[in-house]
C-alpha cells in the first residue's frame, strides 16, 4: 500500500464533524508501507467490519499494489460492504481492485496514469482527472490526488463550506516546484524515469 492513498483522504475526512475514520485490514496492527518505510495501524479486520457508510480503498506500486485481488475474502468483503455503501472510492491503483471485484464496469473513473490500460481492460472507462465521480464511485488518480478527491468527498458528506474549512485546517495550498505532476506535462523521458524509480523502491 501506497501510505499516503490512504492517510491524505484519512486526514481530510477525519476533520468533518461526527465522522469516524478507521483503517482497516485483513488483521489488526501494523501494516508497512509499498517503499518498506513507515507504516499505519490496520484498527480492525475486515471480519469485523459489516457495514460502512464510506469505503476507501488504497492503492500501491508494484506487485503488491494488486496482490489484494487475488485474495477471495478480501475481494469478497469489498463486494458485500459496497452492497450498501453510501460512497465507495478508491485513490490511485485502488480503482483496479474495484473494478477487479466488478464494480467499475462501464463507469468512468481514473487511477494512476501507467495503470489505464489494465482499468479500461477490466471493463472500466478512463477518465484523466484527478478525481471523477460515477454515481456513488469516486476515484482518483495516483497517490498526492487522493487529498483532492479526501475534500471532494468532503463537500459531499458535509458542504462546501466545511471542505473548504478542512482544506485551510490542512493547509493544502499546493505550489510544487515543478510542473511535472502529470504524464502529459512531463513527457516520455520523465514518464521512464518516474516508472523506474518506483520500481527501484520496492526493492
Amino acid at each position: 500500500m501506497t501510505l499516503l492513498d490512504a492517510v491524505g483522504p484519512a486526514e481530510v475526512l477525519s476533520r468533518l464533524p461526527g465522522v469516524s475514520v478507521s483503517f482497516i485490514g485483513r488483521r489488526r496492527g501494523v501494516v508497512r508501507g509499498d517503499t518498506g518505510h513507515g507504516a499505519v495501524i490496520a484498527d480492525l479486520r475486515i471480519d469485523d467490519v459489516d457495514r460502512l457508510d464510506v469505503l476507501l480503498v488504497p492503492g500501491g506500486s508494484g506487485a503488491g499494489g494488486t496482490a489484494v485481488v487475488s485474495h477471495e475474502p478480501t475481494m469478497r468483503w469489498i463486494r458485500h460492504i459496497d452492497a450498501t455503501s453510501t460512497w465507495t472510492t478508491s485513490v490511485c491503483t485502488g480503482s483496479l481492485i474495484l473494478a477487479y471485484a466488478g464494480l467499475l464496469q462501464g463507469l468512468r473513473a481514473t487511477t494512476y496514469w501507467s495503470a489505464k490500460d489494465v482499468l479500461t481492460a477490466k471493463g472500466a472507462i478512463y477518465v484523466p482527472g484527478r478525481w471523477v465521480r460515477s454515481g456513488k464511485y469516486v476515484t482518483a488518480a495516483g497517490v498526492s490526488a487522493g487529498i483532492d478527491m479526501g475534500l471532494f468527498l468532503a463537500s459531499l458528506l458535509a458542504d462546501e463550506v466545511t471542505a473548504q474549512a478542512c482544506q485551510l485546517a490542512l493547509e493544502y495550498d499546493p505550489e510544487p516546484p515543478f510542473d511535472t505532476g502529470s504524464p502529459d506535462k512531463a513527457g516520455p523521458e520523465l514518464q521512464r524515469l518516474a516508472l523506474r524509480l518506483l520500481e527501484q523502491s520496492q526493492r
